[in-house]
């Protein structure tokens, strides 16, 4: 019973919060509001540190938001994107060589090392960045925190930021490529796609959404008949995502990094400004809109990008191919770069200590 009430109330929790944002038409309210009751809860709530959210739930979470998101795709999309790619990953190396400078900026007037200040700035996953941070003996608790000021600060900015700023509109569903009549075995094709996602998870980032997306997007491009999700089941996907963040993420470590989680918040303020800067850029010089363009190059997740494409006029396909480049490229590249540069300078402190 105990185990039962540890899974149960963070979920009761999530759904208040996210049917509380949902009345006050935030963006992405079934993950935003979830994470931001949670964190609140944990605080005051006498047992926090017995919560827990099974593996399962999120691995499920994540395919059924790949699939969706795959069920967007069209062969006009890649056909759009092509052309691009090449440019949106230039825009990308720029922006990363920002947060870069920007981390070597901070290490120089506080007491943080240049490898910690660094691996804290990127914006990669908050999971990859700590495990990098540890192969050139970086403060790990340190990037743990800054990291997660990164990620609230973007999770919840960009969304109500590019709403606003948009005059964005919610669409009510995001599968706009589906079919309404697809025979009930059609949905063996979900199956597959979370099967897909369960092989490759320890060869791609994000695998849980890159595996089912990528699988549904080619049988979708190839005609494939595919039915449609209920919104039940996304609503679901969303919340038990935003209580995932919501149980990662708590107070105390976000007062742990005392006066210098004001500095990293403000490099993100930088980092998501000159992203919306490059998003605008790009919108002028190609035939991908603003709202689209914008999100492809905002330092968020996949996910919270994508949703809130869905909620303001934006093509979920294209900032779905776009974000998933830059996801792969911060993920597989970045951290080996940094370790590879970082690495002479702390070999040569190991051996003058």
């Amino acid at each position: 019973m105990r185990k039962f009430q540890q899974v149960f109330i963070p979920y009761i929790v999530g759904l208040l919060g996210g049917y509380i944002f949902y009345l006050f038409h935030f963006p992405i309210p079934w993950i935003l509001g979830p994470m931001f009751l949670l964190i609140m809860w944990k605080n005051f709530a006498p047992l926090h540190g017995t919560y827990n959210q099974p593996t399962y739930l999120k691995n499920v979470s994540f395919i059924i938001l790949g699939i969706t998101f795959g069920l967007s795709f069209t062969a006009d999309t890649f056909r759009l994107i092509g052309p691009y790619a090449i440019p949106f990953l230039f825009f990308t190396i720029l922006l990363i060589c920002l947060s870069i400078i920007n981390g070597l900026f901070i290490s120089k007037f506080v007491n943080i090392d240049k490898a910690t200040s660094i691996f804290a700035s990127v914006p990669g996953g908050l999971t990859e960045m700590v495990i990098a941070s540890e192969s050139v003996q970086a403060n790990t608790s340190l990037v743990t925190i800054f990291q997660t000021v990164r990620l609230l600060t973007v999770v919840f900015l960009v969304p109500f930021s590019v709403l606003h700023l948009l005059d964005g509109h919610e669409t009510p569903s995001l599968m706009l490529e589906t079919s309404f009549n697809a025979p009930f075995l059609s949905y063996a094709w979900f199956i597959l796609a979370g099967f897909v996602g369960y092989i490759v998870r320890a060869k791609l980032p994000a695998a849980y959404v890159i595996g089912p997306l990528l699988t549904i997007a080619l049988l979708n491009i190839l005609g494939v008949p595919l039915p449609q999700f209920h919104p039940g089941f996304i609503i679901f996907a969303q919340l038990s995502i935003g209580v995932s963040f919501g149980l990662m993420i708590s107070i105390r470590d976000l007062i742990t990094g005392g006066k210098y989680c004001l500095l990293y918040f403000l490099t993100t303020m930088i980092l998501i400004i000159s992203s919306f800067g490059v998003g605008y850029l790009f919108s002028v010089f190609t035939d991908i809109n603003l709202a689209t363009a914008i999100l492809s190059f905002a330092p968020g997740g996949l996910v919270e990008m994508v949703l809130t494409a869905t909620s303001v006029g934006a093509d979920p396909s294209v900032v779905s191919a776009l974000q998933f480049i830059r996801l792969l490229f911060i993920i597989t590249i970045v951290p080996s770069v940094l370790t590879f540069l970082l690495k002479p300078a702390i070999d040569q402190k190991l051996n003058t200590s």
